[in-house]
């Protein structure tokens, strides 16, 4: 069948690529999602559903969960949704999303165990691995500051690989006040810094990572200012025991997470 939408300027065609600016996304308060693994991790927040002809026929279960959930399905040519990915090389498949961002206050209510704060973190690639990475050591919710980027830019909605979608994430929110309502909440909070003044084998050995604990992560090229350290019950490095200058975010975060899961799950 031919595809329904082939018009570049169609309205639904231009909206969706305006979602590529920022300020656009904060005023209509929805997001892409691109290619079917998202698209279904996405299936409870979906708004629309563009799929090529080809990647309907590919994706049909996908597709036909989308219309049981009574999500529009519209079929549109590889050149409508080239102009609607950020992608050069588009899967076929994109879905349009309502922000699905949490006020903290109901984050620190569920009392959480293991959270990740990205305090000024510029870079989208690394907020969404990052994402990825507390996902996957179980973390309970991510929040992101005020100074740090927007996590629906689309880089970062990629990077996380679906778990954008799996798990509680606050946005928006200055480093102080939500340092002080986890803090407030019982909940202790660690930075992650190269110079830290504990190491994190230390902190393993002597038994203190076990309680719930946020990770205060800080900008990729020049960590975190002296009063968001100054915020933290403790600054722990990650032990460098070859000869690598640092690790970079992403992989310091999934030391630090991985370290407080485990302490969490052996107390």
């Amino acid at each position: 069948m031919p595809p329904e939408l082939t018009s570049l300027r169609s309205p639904r065609v231009t909206a969706a690529r305006k979602l590529g600016k920022r300020s656009f996304r904060a005023k209509e308060r929805r997001f892409l999602a691109e290619g079917p693994q998202a698209v279904r991790e996405a299936l409870a927040h979906l708004v629309e559903v563009y799929a090529t002809p080809q990647a309907a026929e590919r994706h049909a279960d996908l597709l036909q969960a989308a219309r049981a959930a009574r999500v529009p399905v519209l079929t549109a040519s590889e050149e409508v949704i080239g102009e609607m990915a950020d992608t050069v090389t588009p899967q076929g498949v994109v879905g349009l999303c309502r922000f699905l961002d949490r006020p903290l206050e109901q984050i620190v209510a569920a009392r959480p165990r293991l959270v990740a704060v990205l305090a000024h973190v510029r870079d989208p690639g690394n907020a969404g691995t990052v994402l990825r990475c507390a996902d996957a050591a179980g973390a309970d919710a991510v929040v992101l500051t005020d100074a740090s980027v927007d996590v629906y830019n689309p880089k970062a909605v990629r990077s996380s690989a679906g778990s954008l979608f799996h798990l509680p994430v606050a946005v928006g929110v200055p480093v102080a006040e939500a340092l002080r309502q986890l803090a407030g909440a019982g909940v202790r909070v660690l930075a992650a810094d190269g110079a830290g003044e504990r190491d994190l084998d230390e902190e393993l050995d002597a038994g203190r990572m076990a309680s719930p604990t946020a990770w205060v992560f800080g900008n990729e090229a020049w960590g975190l200012p002296e009063e968001t350290r100054a915020l933290a019950d403790t600054v722990v490095r990650v032990p460098l025991h070859g000869r690598a200058e640092s690790l970079n975010l992403a992989t310091a975060a999934a030391v630090c997470l991985y370290a407080s899961a485990r302490a969490q799950r052996t107390r």
